[in-house]
């Protein structure tokens, strides 16, 4: 269990800027007391607690509002280490995990951004020496997946054990978010956009073309009321799910049919919980990032573009992206996602005081 799953999270109401003033304000007072020699200075081993909604970047925290597990968290992901986390202890390590796995090809899933960088800037941050206002400069994208995997333990095993990539979130069924990487860190997620993104995986198995064999069958059943809950199958177990007793239900009881790259698809909703949790993320990004505009693609009657960008266009979009705008084979978040519910939220965030 979380050790910071209990402690009240910052209100919605408080202004993002206003939190981050007051932490920043904190930081320095004391390392002016620090400096100075102050006898209110914290003792040697004070320890510093966390609220639990904080999200790291280039090693500064800073809050969301919604509950966060970072990844040195007992129950976090960390996508720094070498060895696979769900293979057995005397097979994890990377030697074995390297001739068990032929697609793990490196052993670690994450390099450093590079692009946009000079060669001095780049030799600076080699050993992680990233500050946020170099941070800043780079990243102008958030991209959005499902992760076809239906839960987050299960999407960080594929990802981390066996493809060999990673996301710096994973957002689960019950709105519990994963941090898996420091921002800094440049995730394998989206090719082409990966130096200069944030990656967003949430928890759902996915869309499916109508007539194609799909597990949508499976994972949503209904209760006598009709009301669409979630089953997972029983080789998940619970899932991983933190929330005990979650009961998962999509946004929407009906799936949800609609095309991307002009391919007819369906798909169930992402939960009610996820929604609240990425759009406190999201906000957040857009505070931290002030260049990712919380908006999505849009053509010029404001309908989403349910396709890849022409790549001049990608080059110059700064805001909220699905995957299946930065490549023609991918079809996530899927047309079952709610961008405008995304982009209401994200606003309300901002604008509130």
């Amino acid at each position: 269990m979380n050790p910071y799953a209990k402690v009240p999270l910052v209100s919605n109401r408080v202004r993002f800027d206003r939190i981050l003033r007051i932490s920043s304000r904190t930081a320095l007072l004391a390392i002016a007391g620090l400096a100075g020699g102050c006898a209110t200075a914290p003792q040697p081993g004070t320890q510093v607690p966390r609220q639990g909604d904080e999200i790291l970047v280039a090693g500064q925290l800073f809050h969301t509002g919604t509950p966060i597990v970072l990844w040195m968290d007992p129950d976090g992901y960390d996508a720094y280490r070498t060895e696979r986390r769900f293979s057995p202890r005397d097979e994890a390590d990377w030697s074995s995990s390297r001739e068990a796995v032929p697609a793990l090809s490196s052993p670690q899933r994450y390099n450093a951004r590079q692009v946009g960088l000079t060669d001095e800037e780049r030799e600076r941050v080699r050993g992680g020496g990233w500050d946020l206002p170099l941070l800043q400069r780079v990243v102008d994208q958030v991209v959005l997946h499902y992760d076809a995997a239906g839960t987050s333990r299960e999407c960080f095993r594929i990802l981390h054990d066996v493809a060999g990539l990673s996301a710096h979130f994973l957002i689960d069924l019950d709105g519990t978010v994963y941090q898996t990487l420091d921002l800094k860190e440049r995730a394998w997620h989206a090719t082409t956009s990966n130096t200069r993104s944030i990656g967003i995986e949430l928890a759902n198995i996915g869309a499916y073309e109508p007539d194609e064999k799909h597990p949508l069958h499976a994972w949503y059943t209904r209760d006598p009321d009709g009301r669409v809950r979630i089953s997972l199958p029983d080789e998940l177990g619970d899932g991983g799910i933190r929330t005990a007793g979650f009961i998962g239900r999509p946004a929407r009881d009906e799936p949800v049919t609609g095309r991307i790259h002009n391919r007819k698809l369906v798909q169930y909703d992402f939960t009610p919980e996820q929604y609240r949790a990425l759009a406190h993320v999201t906000a957040a990004l857009c505070r931290i990032f002030p260049v990712v505009r919380p908006d999505y693609p849009r053509d010029e009657d404001g309908n989403l573009i349910a396709g890849k960008l022409p790549d001049d266009e990608l080059d110059r979009y700064q805001g909220f992206l699905g995957h299946f705008h930065i490549q023609t084979e991918k079809i996530d978040p899927g047309p079952a996602f709610d961008w405008d519910r995304l982009v209401e939220k994200t606003t309300q965030l901002l604008r509130s005081r």
